[in-house]
């Protein structure tokens, strides 16, 4: 072989596999992240958290089914669902098939854009730019036959709501908002400090978007729960996530970390999902997963 051809067909082969790797492998590798918290108490018992999102599901998925079905065997106290749970018109009763088990426990959920909007093929590329989550879309999804399900089930709508549940025996406040990429968000109307009554307080939203999150560590909530990242989906290893797909810092798309906004500091908690767009079914160096968390006593 030509020298000047080595290289790139080598590129090329590389190329090759990596792109078999990540959409024949790792976008099925689902697994189950332990995270542990501390956020209650010192001396208070332990509550366990399962948070699910972005399943992007379509009627077809029955491994990723089987899979978020089998979580309930984890026995949480409370589920929090945030957001983005279908791809396709007929994914309703697949999503509910999935969650079947976990709709028996106390559970709370957002909605994300594509709850409500139908998946559109678009330029790979342009996932790497600027998203500014205006966009025209291609049809409407049954998010309400969604949400009915999960209310009908006993589950929490939290879209633009703050209210209070029952989990692992303690009085849980629980505040979210509807999904800030497509600006459905209205914190301003859930907004004021945490509830000091409640054993404990926790803040959910779909994108985690400066201007909700901040708000909600400024208010006190000690731990803030979203999705919407896909961890990046595409990460460098070493490097990490290339995009988080809102303002969000890189180092933030996946995972526990501290936000603060200057006055407070509280936990973050970015699932990485579970699913992808139909139309880009690709994760490298980000499998699909659900994340146990485990809140624990602060230190004394």
């Amino acid at each position: 072989m030509h020298r000047a051809l080595a290289i790139p067909l080598t590129a090329l082969g590389v190329g090759a596999a990596g792109l078999a790797y990540a959409a024949g492998y790792e976008v099925r590798a689902f697994r189950l992240r332990r995270v542990s918290v501390p956020v209650l108490e010192p001396g208070e018992a332990p509550l366990r958290i399962l948070h699910i999102s972005d399943l992007h599901l379509t009627p077809d998925q029955k491994r990723k089914r089987d899979w978020v079905r089998a979580l309930a065997g984890l026995e949480p106290d409370l589920v929090v669902n945030t957001g983005d749970n279908l791809a396709h018109r007929e994914a309703v009763p697949a999503v509910l098939d999935a969650l079947g088990p976990l709709l028996e426990r106390p559970g709370v959920f957002v909605m994300g854009s594509n709850d409500y909007y139908e998946p559109t093929f678009k330029n790979p590329a342009r996932y790497l730019l600027p998203d500014s989550g205006m966009r025209s879309h291609k049809g409407l999804l049954p998010a309400e036959d969604l949400r009915d399900g999960f209310v009908g089930a006993g589950w929490l709508d939290l879209d633009n709501v703050r209210a209070h549940i029952k989990a692992g025996g303690r009085e849980v406040e629980v505040v979210g908002t509807d999904d800030a990429h497509i600006r459905r968000d209205r914190y301003d109307l859930v907004a004021g400090p945490v509830d000091a009554g409640a054993d404990l307080s926790l803040a959910v939203t779909h994108a985690p978007y400066r201007r909700v999150i901040d708000a909600m560590v400024d208010d006190g909530f000690p731990l803030l729960i979203a999705g919407h990242t896909h961890g990046g989906q595409l990460c460098v290893p070493g490097f990490g996530a290339l995009v988080t797909n809102c303002d969000l810092p890189r180092r933030q798309a996946k995972g526990l970390s501290r936000h603060s906004t200057g006055r407070r500091t509280s936990w973050l908690h970015v699932s990485a999902g579970l699913g992808t767009s139909p139309y880009a079914p690709v994760r490298f160096a980000c499998p699909p997963e659900a994340t146990l968390l485990t809140l624990e006593g602060r230190a004394t």
